[in-house]
């Protein structure tokens, strides 16, 4: 007989408004605890505490917009963040400080999270929605160089970008783009030519979310629909439906595989949070504490197999913390 579903190892209070974005750092001063990030609708990012379990810092460097993008560079003292005030800040943290000590302005108001890769020491690419309704620019950090922009061939018709994913096959490798747009299409994009080497037509419905797994050459998407659709990439790098797998209730805000491959989480329109074995795509468990829409999802990259954290955030305004499935 199957195990209940856990209940949360705790939950964080305090975030005063909706959290769109999570994001763990295990990279710090106390190795065996790792810091969590959280960018809310009030437009204040959150530094957690996850031994007291309270808010560290919090920082206000988007005009009181929604966050909803955080992320780490290479250490817990510098970070980037992205809010509704069009704009991309960097932050340096070290011996206290708070305040934005650069930004990018993207010149589009949007829900589109910027994805970030490192591609050399102190080196940067940041991919996020241009200006242009169907175009992606991508730059380089932190010079703020731009490397291209990415625009569909006259004609086509996939709308707003609406979630982004850089990635490389290996340190050195040509760097490359999955994004996801609103007309339901994953496209593939080499970022190095500006060119599309693969569409594939996923979703009825604009793509909310996805991530790869480069190790594998698989990725996830999920939409407004009840489908999760895993897609794979071949040799010849073209995208092909792998499997779909039909979920109980529509929606899908969130998705993203655990660093070790073993497990995916996706956060539900109808306030839950969804395991599943990425190998297989069996459903695990379903993790029932929000009481409305979750926004988002992030595991813990930590090496420790008692620290592998899974962490949500919601419109309620809180932030669940579970610790599940951490058997390496």
């Amino acid at each position: 007989m199957a195990l209940p579903p856990p209940d949360p190892q705790f939950v964080l209070r305090g975030a005063g408004a909706a959290v769109h974005t999570l994001h763990f750092c295990c990279a710090g001063q106390e190795p065996d605890t790792p810091v969590l990030f959280s960018g809310s609708e009030n437009g204040l990012i959150h530094v957690w505490n996850l031994r007291t379990h309270r808010v560290d810092t919090a920082l206000d460097g988007h005009g009181r917009r929604s966050v909803y993008c955080v992320e780490t560079m290479g250490g817990r003292d510098r970070l980037l963040s992205q809010g509704r005030d069009q704009r991309i800040c960097l932050w340096d943290l070290a011996e206290g400080r708070t305040a934005v000590t650069d930004s990018v302005c993207t010149e589009r108001v949007g829900f589109c999270r910027c994805s970030l890769l490192r591609v050399a020491q102190g080196r940067w690419l940041v991919a996020t929605a241009a200006k242009g309704l169907q175009q992606v620019q991508v730059l380089e950090l932190p010079s703020k160089t731009s490397v291209c922009t990415l625009k569909p061939e006259v004609g086509a018709k996939l709308g707003m970008p609406m979630c982004l994913k850089l990635w490389q096959l290996g340190c050195g490798s040509q760097p490359l783009l999955l994004a996801g747009y609103e007309d339901g299409s994953v496209v593939l994009w080499n970022v190095t030519m500006g060119k599309v080497l693969s569409q594939l037509v996923c979703h009825q419905e604009p793509v909310m979310s996805l991530d790869f797994d480069s190790e594998k050459a698989k990725g996830i998407s999920g939409s407004s629909e009840k489908v999760l659709c895993i897609w794979s990439l071949n040799e010849q790098q073209n995208l092909q439906v792998y499997k779909t797998h039909e979920l109980v209730n529509a929606g899908i805000s969130g998705i993203t595989i655990r660093p070790d491959k073993r497990i995916l989480a996706t956060a539900g329109w109808d306030h839950r949070i969804r395991i599943f074995g990425w190998k297989t795509l069996k459903p695990l468990a379903v993790l029932d504490y929000h009481t409305a829409t979750v926004h988002c999802v992030s595991f813990s990259d930590h090496r420790s197999a008692r620290e592998r954290l899974l962490a949500a955030g919601s419109k309620d305004h809180r932030i669940s913390v579970w610790s599940i499935y951490t058997q390496t």
